[in-house]
């Protein structure tokens, strides 16, 4: 799974906050990562030099083998705040889209007998 992370001119684009934000997505989509060939992450502050209280945007596009993309935006104070509610968001369209199979999916071990 490629993550691929986009910045607009007034959000920092450093390898600090970009590591950040690649583990939060990589761990947030964990179940899915064999289902995902790569996720684009659009990170933004709406009001640029402005301060506000849901100014931080993250979308989150995920590209799944033989599947139209699936995608989910979340605004909140901080970027890091923005990214685990979008991640959260994505996780439940995941779901919803690739059903719950609790074999490929949630279970770290064989089915029980």
């Amino acid at each position: 799974m490629q993550i691929q992370i986009n910045t607009d001119h007034s959000t920092p684009g450093d390898a600090r906050m970009a590591e950040q934000v690649r583990a939060s997505v990589e761990h947030a989509l964990r179940y899915f990562k064999h289902k995902i060939t790569r996720v684009e992450v659009h990170l933004a502050d709406e009001n640029g030099a402005k301060t506000g209280v849901r100014d931080q945007r993250c979308m989150l596009e995920a590209r799944l083998q033989g599947r139209q993309p699936v995608a989910s935006t979340a605004h909140a104070a901080t970027l890091t705040q923005a990214v685990q509610a979008a991640s959260d968001k994505l996780v439940s369209l995941l779901e919803t889209e690739l059903g719950r199979q609790s074999s490929d999916l949630h279970q770290t071990g064989p089915a029980p007998d």
